[in-house]
């Protein structure tokens, strides 16, 4: 190998970590505790032939380090690192493993599974107790030198209160990979995602927020690779500082920036999907690629009893040791790399308990929520946690800290048994439309993220159209996956063209979205919903990157385009109207003297709820009275809500409200309908069985949601419908 670098490097500085370039030569800087020796190892352009290998001359406060002159943006490098290999201690060092920087901001080349890529000899009895002295340099990802600087311009961050926004989560390839608006060469990229036909489409629609799965640099498994399949959803991690190379046309992080720009002229918010609970490098068998081979002690949480293996709160194999002061700072200087250099808006944690861990477990004022807490730049930053994880006591939904939103996997459940026809399920159901106080009683109705459907289970159209999973595809012989999704086929399973089912299963699908966006919380569409996306059955399609779990843009039957105008509709009703999205909790109390309460359960008698009525097995029917905002001017509402198979003569409380109403929303009626229901209603109003409705004081000028309705589709929208629409 060439020497000429070797003899011009400097000491360098400890901070920052990783590779960065100052316009004259790059510092290179990289922690480990329990390390002997570190070196610094260069590669050409590709990464496909090491050219030096060079010792970082200085280590300050366990962190080694080295400046270069004259390398620059497009160095291509990686590290080995000399230390003990002793896995009962927990150490598993192994220099001829080529190890990826954590914190590189750009990584070059796949990583091929090969046994080299193991710190022991892969097969052998005696597992990871051996030691394989192979180079893995050629199967694994290279790290790459980044420019930082970006052109924002004047950019403008939407900045969306929460109690406005409204969540779309999705994944990068999977929405744009059959989109025939979008250029051949970019669908399934970044750059695909942010192109006009899939922004006309969400602003359109009224989503204010963009959830991207995940987007960091993550690998598929072995064993997926094995069955021709692949970790589409990406929550396989190797690095958290670098876009994920399969979304991109090349190698450059300003292919993201470009995208975010694009969603932010838009006014759409890009929040992502984080994974600090695991890396790749699964359990104690797996390979040794970055973390591990850098310092294994530190960086994840051992069995202190057997340091040998890892605590497995993930499920994936390990547990990112977040507790440790540098672990921390990773995961907070990636967090942060993300909100200030590539201009995220905030961030969804994958099993947000696991990140939480500590010494004693989940810790609400541990080591990561407190640096979060008092981080001015997170501040500014959407932080959602998926509030559990599979360790012990991992269930913690409400009990992150103020400044937190959660998963409520609660108001899934809730409103799925309810729809489902469940017994039993008013009074639940009731607590999830007015925002789950049992749970978040700390913070607000907005500390909850509602959601019926998201990526991990049913699509929605599949919600309303299989008992059962249907995973053959992922070749598990479908074990995996849940058996328990509170779903009806409404009387078939799968496809069906039966004119009746097909009906029902609209309605469902209308009553659900529908519930989701008249809740208080924050709501949150699973993409492609609003299209009639299915899955055909598959709950847990993680490891699908085909059509099966990709949008299905130019399919969408006569029947899915009412649905995606109704959605629409629902949406800017919610927006436009504060009673749905409030603030603070209902009281239960009136607002003003001689008003009624806030809120108000009703009977289909014409009175309150009883407290004898909230539990009975066979009640299937109620509704609720809104006396306008909490602190705004706006309309009162009666939302009605019939999950039964009867129709039920609903009496309204006129006598107690002194109003009149038009209805505003019915899920029973589709443009299809002869003879839709008139707007106005009388003090008694048949209620058809499956269906909701929406109920607004008689002088309020809202536009009717369903039935007959305008809903103002732009001409070249690829979903626009053509025949004429009456105006209620």
């Amino acid at each position: 190998m060439a020497t000429g670098i070797r003899s011009t490097i400097r000491p360098g500085r400890p901070y920052p970590l990783g590779a960065t370039w100052d316009g004259r030569g790059v510092n290179f800087a990289l922690f480990s505790a329990h390390a002997e020796k570190v070196e610094l190892c260069l590669f050409e352009s590709q990464g496909k032939r090491e050219v030096e290998r060079i010792p970082l001359p200085e280590v300050t406060d366990e962190v080694w380090h080295g400046y270069v002159p004259a390398l620059g943006p497009g160095q291509v490098y990686g590290y080995r690192v000399h230390g003990p290999y002793d896995p009962r201690a927990g150490h598993r060092f192994n220099a001829n493993k080529l190890l990826v920087d954590p914190y590189a901001k750009a990584l070059v080349g796949q990583m091929q599974w090969h046994p080299a890529c193991y710190g022991y000899r892969f097969g052998h009895p005696r597992g990871d107790l051996t030691f394989d002295r192979r180079d893995s340099a050629r199967y694994v990802p290279k790290a790459m030198v980044v420019k930082t600087d970006y052109p924002w311009d004047h950019e403008h961050r939407p900045d969306v209160p929460l109690s406005r926004t409204i969540l779309y989560e999705a994944h990068v390839k999977g929405m744009t990979a059959l989109n025939q608006r979008v250029p051949q060469p970019l669908r399934g990229t970044f750059a695909g995602l942010a192109a006009p036909a899939v922004i006309d489409h969400l602003h359109w629609l009224g989503v204010t927020s963009i959830e991207l799965l995940p987007v960091h640099y993550a690998v598929d498994e072995p064993h997926l690779q094995d069955k021709g399949l692949t970790n589409y959803w990406g929550y396989s991690p190797l690095c958290y500082f670098a876009p994920d190379r399969r979304f991109m046309t090349g190698t450059d992080p300003d292919e993201f920036r470009a995208m975010v720009a694009r969603f932010h002229e838009a006014g759409i918010e890009v929040i992502l999907d984080v994974v600090y609970n695991h890396t790749c490098e699964g359990s104690h068998l797996g390979p040794t690629v970055s973390l591990r081979g850098i310092d294994n002690r530190s960086y994840y949480q051992l069995v202190p009893e057997e340091p040998r293996y890892y605590h497995n709160h993930s499920g994936c194999g390990n547990t990112l040791n977040v507790a440790h002061p540098r672990v921390l700072q990773m995961v907070m200087d990636s967090l942060r790399h993300w909100v200030e250099s590539m201009h995220v808006d905030g961030f969804r944690f994958d099993l947000a308990a696991a990140v939480a861990r500590g010494p004693r477990g989940f810790e609400r004022a541990g080591a990561f929520l407190s640096a979060v807490r008092q981080d001015p730049v997170l501040n500014r930053a959407k932080l959602i946690a998926e509030p559990w994880d599979i360790g012990p006591s991992g269930y913690r939904m409400g009990e992150f800290p103020p400044g937190w939103s959660e998963w409520n996997d609660a108001f899934r459940n809730g409103v799925r048994a309810f729809w489902k026809g469940d017994a039993r399920q008013v009074g639940p159901m009731a607590t999830r439309l007015a925002g789950s106080s049992d749970v978040f009683w700390r913070r607000g109705p907005l500390s909850s993220v509602n959601y019926v459907c998201a990526h991990d289970g049913f699509t929605l159209h599949d919600l309303v159209s299989y008992n059962d999973k249907h995973n053959e595809a992922n070749q598990e012989q479908n074990r995996d996956g849940t058996s328990n999704n509170l779903s009806w086929n409404c009387g078939v399973e799968g496809p069906t063209d039966d004119p009746a089912v097909r009906a029902l299963r609209y309605r469902q699908k209308r009553n659900l979205i529908a519930t989701l966006l008249l809740s208080q919380g924050v709501p949150m569409l699973l993409a492609g919903d609003e299209l009639g996306r299915t899955q055909q059955g598959n709950n847990n399609a993680y490891c699908q990157d085909t059509p099966l779990s990709w949008l299905h843009w130019d399919m969408a039957t006569p029947e899915d385009r009412e649905f995606l105008g109704f959605v629409r509709d629902m949406i800017a009703l919610r927006q436009d109207h504060p009673a749905f999205r409030r603030r603070r909790f209902f009281t239960g109390q009136p607002r003003r003297e001689g008003a009624p309460k806030d809120i108000t359960w009703l009977s289909p008698a014409g009175g309150e709820i009883t407290p004898q009525e909230w539990d009975l097995p066979h009640k299937r029917c109620f509704g609720f009275h809104l006396d306008g905002a909490e602190d705004e001017a706006d309309d009162r509402f009666i939302v009605l809500m019939n999950a039964s198979s009867d129709a039920v003569a609903f009496t309204l409380p006129d006598h107690t409200f002194g109003s009149e109403w038009n209805i505003l929303v019915d899920t029973a009626e589709t443009e299809e309908d002869e003879s839709p229901r008139p707007p106005r209603c009388d003090e008694t109003l048949p209620l058809e069985p499956h269906s909701l409705m929406v109920l607004v004081e008689r002088t309020a000028r809202s536009p009717r949601v369903g039935g007959r309705r305008r809903t103002d589709a732009p001409l070249d929208h690829p979903h626009a419908q053509r025949e004429t629409h009456h105006d209620a």
